[in-house]
């Protein structure tokens, strides 16, 4: 078992085996090793090295998961820094991420990306198409690859990603080498990754979710990753049987889908090499953690990331260890303390904000030095989140002390969202807020003042032209005046309640 990490992820992806396939492509049944895919990322690193790509330059893609989305980040991230993006965006969010970054190119699929194309062209910023053959084999379209390409170090920004904010404006985490190495060893260590799993990456690539859990700690390890383009609860359980998978990560929703494909029936043909099941990215629920268990006959282990700590922060360990229900389970590889409101430390049992400490952890957001005032006290980060400890050090999440939307594992903000419904003509006010859903946990709802003769057709379809689809609202309450303090701000809380409770009695 490895001890230690590598100082970065060009380290990180040479110290795999020569031989065992490192990629697996179900659509194609294309398989890559790792000196393949050493190899690949080499080749597109020296590409991108000859387009004029030198450090400190950041590199966006708006690619969907296979092999061009492993093969470029690392790339990006061996050359200068990667900026993956999520290819669901409109054109407003591309435009501002594309800014936000200062992004010198933005890598594209050969088709679907027109909304990226257009952002990338009322920027300036070069567009680079990569195509990828049968073989997994991924080329960047008019680049030479003659340019050679210095080292990483490990305090050099790999990978640049955003977070919702209560404010609105996504905030710029940049992540280490040192600190994405750092957090792939605690996923390893934590589960006993060995050469001989097999992992199942169903989450996006442009998430830390699906790239440092599912990818970095199973390269780590020398493991294997199935990577289908995207994931699909139909061909689930046939994907994991033909290549053999002993574990995947996932949200709660998709947990949910295999749940209600599996029904009442026995555990599906697919889950007999499983060793266990990783939940992150929002709370699962006991219940639903039991049907898993009872159904695909494995522990399925509760785990709390976020950006900023360039992913895992706390996870239920795997038998014999215990694993609590309704639990994330302790701190792995990152001190957990529990801050009360006037600044105090709590022990067991008191619930407070979560506060963490750890060399994968950020020491502060990128170009806020505002916000980063507010995010640290005494060297913790204040992750905004509300929970307690237990006497076996087992943290309990109660809630979010910020007003994020969690639909799925996707963190919306809701301040984005009213800001784009105030600016529509027909729009007096609105707030947008999260709503129960049964299989993504949150859905988006809006509430609006109208000014105008604006239809609930209209609003959707305004929201669809600027906003991804995940960030839409699916739910519009007309409403005559929305509650407001004396300063100014929402009363968020206040809204949503007379909306539910009016819900609730109809």
């Amino acid at each position: 078992m490895l001890v230690s990490a590598p100082a970065t992820l060009v380290e990180l992806l040479e110290s795999g085996p020569p031989q065992p396939a490192a990629l697996i492509i179900p659509e194609t049944g294309a398989r890559l090793t790792y000196r393949d895919l050493a190899d690949e990322v080499g080749r597109v690193a020296s590409q991108l090295a000859a387009a004029g790509v030198k450090p400190g330059d950041r590199v966006a893609m708006a690619l969907p998961n296979g092999p061009a989305a492993i093969v470029c980040l690392l790339a990006a991230a061996a050359t200068a820094t990667a900026a993956p993006l999520n290819p669901a965006y409109r054109h407003d969010e591309f435009v501002f991420y594309l800014d936000d970054t200062g992004a010198r190119l933005l890598l594209v699929p050969p088709a679907g990306a027109n909304d990226a194309l257009r952002a990338a062209a009322d920027r300036r910023v070069r567009v680079i198409t990569v195509e990828t053959d049968s073989r997994g084999r991924v080329t960047l379209s008019g680049l030479p690859a003659s340019a050679s390409v210095a080292p990483p170090t490990s305090d050099a920004v790999a990978l640049v990603l955003h977070t919702s904010g209560s404010t609105g404006r996504p905030k710029r985490v940049a992540l280490s080498h040192g600190r994405l190495a750092i957090s792939a060893l605690n996923i390893a260590k934590t589960y006993s990754l060995t050469p001989d799993d097999v992992a199942l990456c169903v989450m996006p690539l442009f998430h830390v979710h699906g790239l440092v859990a599912s990818t970095l700690a199973t390269l780590l390890t020398g493991g294997s990753i199935v990577l289908p383009e995207r994931f699909n609860p139909l061909a689930f359980w046939r994907t994991s049987h033909q290549h053999r998978v002993t574990w995947y990560s996932a949200v709660p929703a998709m947990h949910r889908m295999l749940l209600a494909r599996a029904g009442q029936g026995a555990r599906p043909a697919g889950a007999e090499r499983l060793r266990f099941i990783r939940s992150a990215s929002a709370h699962l629920t006991p219940q639903t953690m039991h049907r898993m268990e009872e159904i695909f006959g494995v522990p399925v282990l509760e785990a709390y990331g976020m950006t900023e700590a360039a992913h895992q922060i706390a996870s239920n360990p795997p038998p014999p260890a215990e694993r609590k229900p309704g639990s994330v389970g302790p701190g792995m590889g990152v001190r957990i303390a529990i801050l009360a409101g006037d600044g105090r430390f709590l022990g067991p049992g008191h619930a407070g904000e979560v506060v963490i400490q750890g060399p994968s952890v950020i020491g502060g957001y990128e170009g806020d030095g505002d916000v980063n005032a507010g995010a640290f006290v005494e060297g913790w980060f204040r992750t905004g989140d509300q929970g307690k400890l237990d006497a076996d050090g087992y943290l309990h999440l109660i809630g979010r002390i910020k007003d994020l939307i969690n639909r799925g594992g996707e963190k919306i903000s809701p301040v984005e969202i009213g800001a784009l419904l105030r600016a529509h003509p027909g729009i007096e006010d609105a707030i947008a807020f999260g709503v129960p859903h049964p299989t993504w946990g949150e859905e988006v709802a809006a509430a609006v003042v109208l000014k105008g003769t604006a239809t609930e057709a209209d609003l959707f379809a305004y929201c669809r032209e600027h906003l991804a689809e995940f960030k839409c609202p699916k739910k519009f309450h007309f409403v005559s005046t929305i509650p407001r303090t004396a300063t100014g701000k929402i009363k968020r809380r206040a809204v949503m309640d007379a909306i539910l409770a009016d819900r609730d009695r109809s």
